[in-house]
């Protein structure tokens, strides 16, 4: 589990460097790992992003400072990085619901986001079963939203989507249209500093003749780790995507490579059903 230790190093390096100018490249360099990388997996094992983490020990860290010590609000918000005591009490507002001046008087409703740890094991009780694909570069159809990872908010916009997608009936007309893959939800598009990213409920294209409000997109050639999904939607999904970057990434030595990720559904039955088959697909890298 070398890469969950890397893990906890990246954390301690912020730790020791909150009142400081913190680099993500800097962070993830810490971990031996791509910034796109460290991101994608922190975001996943937490359920934060790097930013909203940093954020939220700053503010944890600078309420304790003020109830403890005789440091002014401007100087504690200068010492954490804010421009202005405005930008500060806004920030500060916003995760213990009083003000940094009200927080010095009263510190009994303050609220802390203490420092992550991750646990490190190895778990031996059940296989996690892959296989590694090599696929071309191709074209999916379809419709996509953009959505963020910032507060978890794409965990409620995404499943939204689908339900959308399925009631209106454009599922259904993917299915007529879908290549060899089935009917897939494609993560890709991610920016910069891995909050926002288009999702994309789609297929592989077949066809020439689609329906003017469906969108093109290339997914590249890449090297795809392919896993096997059984059970109900979306718990089974759920279940997998977590072992993949607790377990699967951190003990086999592959990276991801930056690309787009798929959900693939390629089983017709209902997929509320236990005996459900999807994959999750993934480009990877050494």
């Amino acid at each position: 589990m070398e890469g969950l230790q890397r893990m906890l190093e990246s954390i301690e390096y912020i730790e020791r460097n909150l009142a400081d100018d913190l680099s993500i490249e800097d962070i993830a360099g810490i971990a031996c790992m791509s910034k796109f990388h460290f991101q994608r997996m922190f975001n996943m094992l937490t359920s934060y992003t790097v930013s909203e983490y940093i954020r939220n020990r700053r503010i944890t860290v600078a309420a304790q400072e003020l109830v403890h010590s005789n440091l002014k609000v401007i100087d504690v918000a200068i010492k954490y990085g804010y421009d202005s005591p405005e930008a500060f009490t806004k920030a500060f507002r916003r995760i213990h619901g009083i003000s940094p001046s009200a927080a010095k008087k009263n510190s009994q409703s303050l609220k802390a986001y203490p420092k992550l740890s991750f646990q490190i094991r190895i778990k031996g009780d059940v296989e996690m079963d892959y296989k590694i694909v090599e696929k071309d570069g191709f074209t999916v159809v379809g419709k996509s939203i953009r959505t963020t990872a910032e507060g978890g908010l794409n965990h409620i916009e995404i499943p939204a989507f689908w339900n959308e997608s399925i009631q209106n009936g454009f599922t259904e007309e993917l299915v007529k249209n879908a290549g060899s893959l089935g009917v897939v939800g494609i993560c890709m598009n991610f920016d910069k500093e891995q909050q926002n990213f288009s999702y994309l409920i789609g297929a592989e294209k077949s066809n020439e003749s689609l329906p003017p409000d469906w969108e093109e997109s290339q997914i590249p050639s890449a090297t795809w780790a392919v896993f096997p999904v059984h059970g109900a939607m979306p718990q089974a999904m759920h279940k997998v995507w977590e072992r993949i970057f607790s377990e699967w990434f951190p003990s086999t030595g592959y990276e991801h490579a930056g690309g787009p990720e798929m959900e693939v559904y390629v089983s017709d039955t209902d997929p509320f059903s236990e005996n459900y088959y999807s994959e999750v697909w993934i480009p990877i890298k050494k």
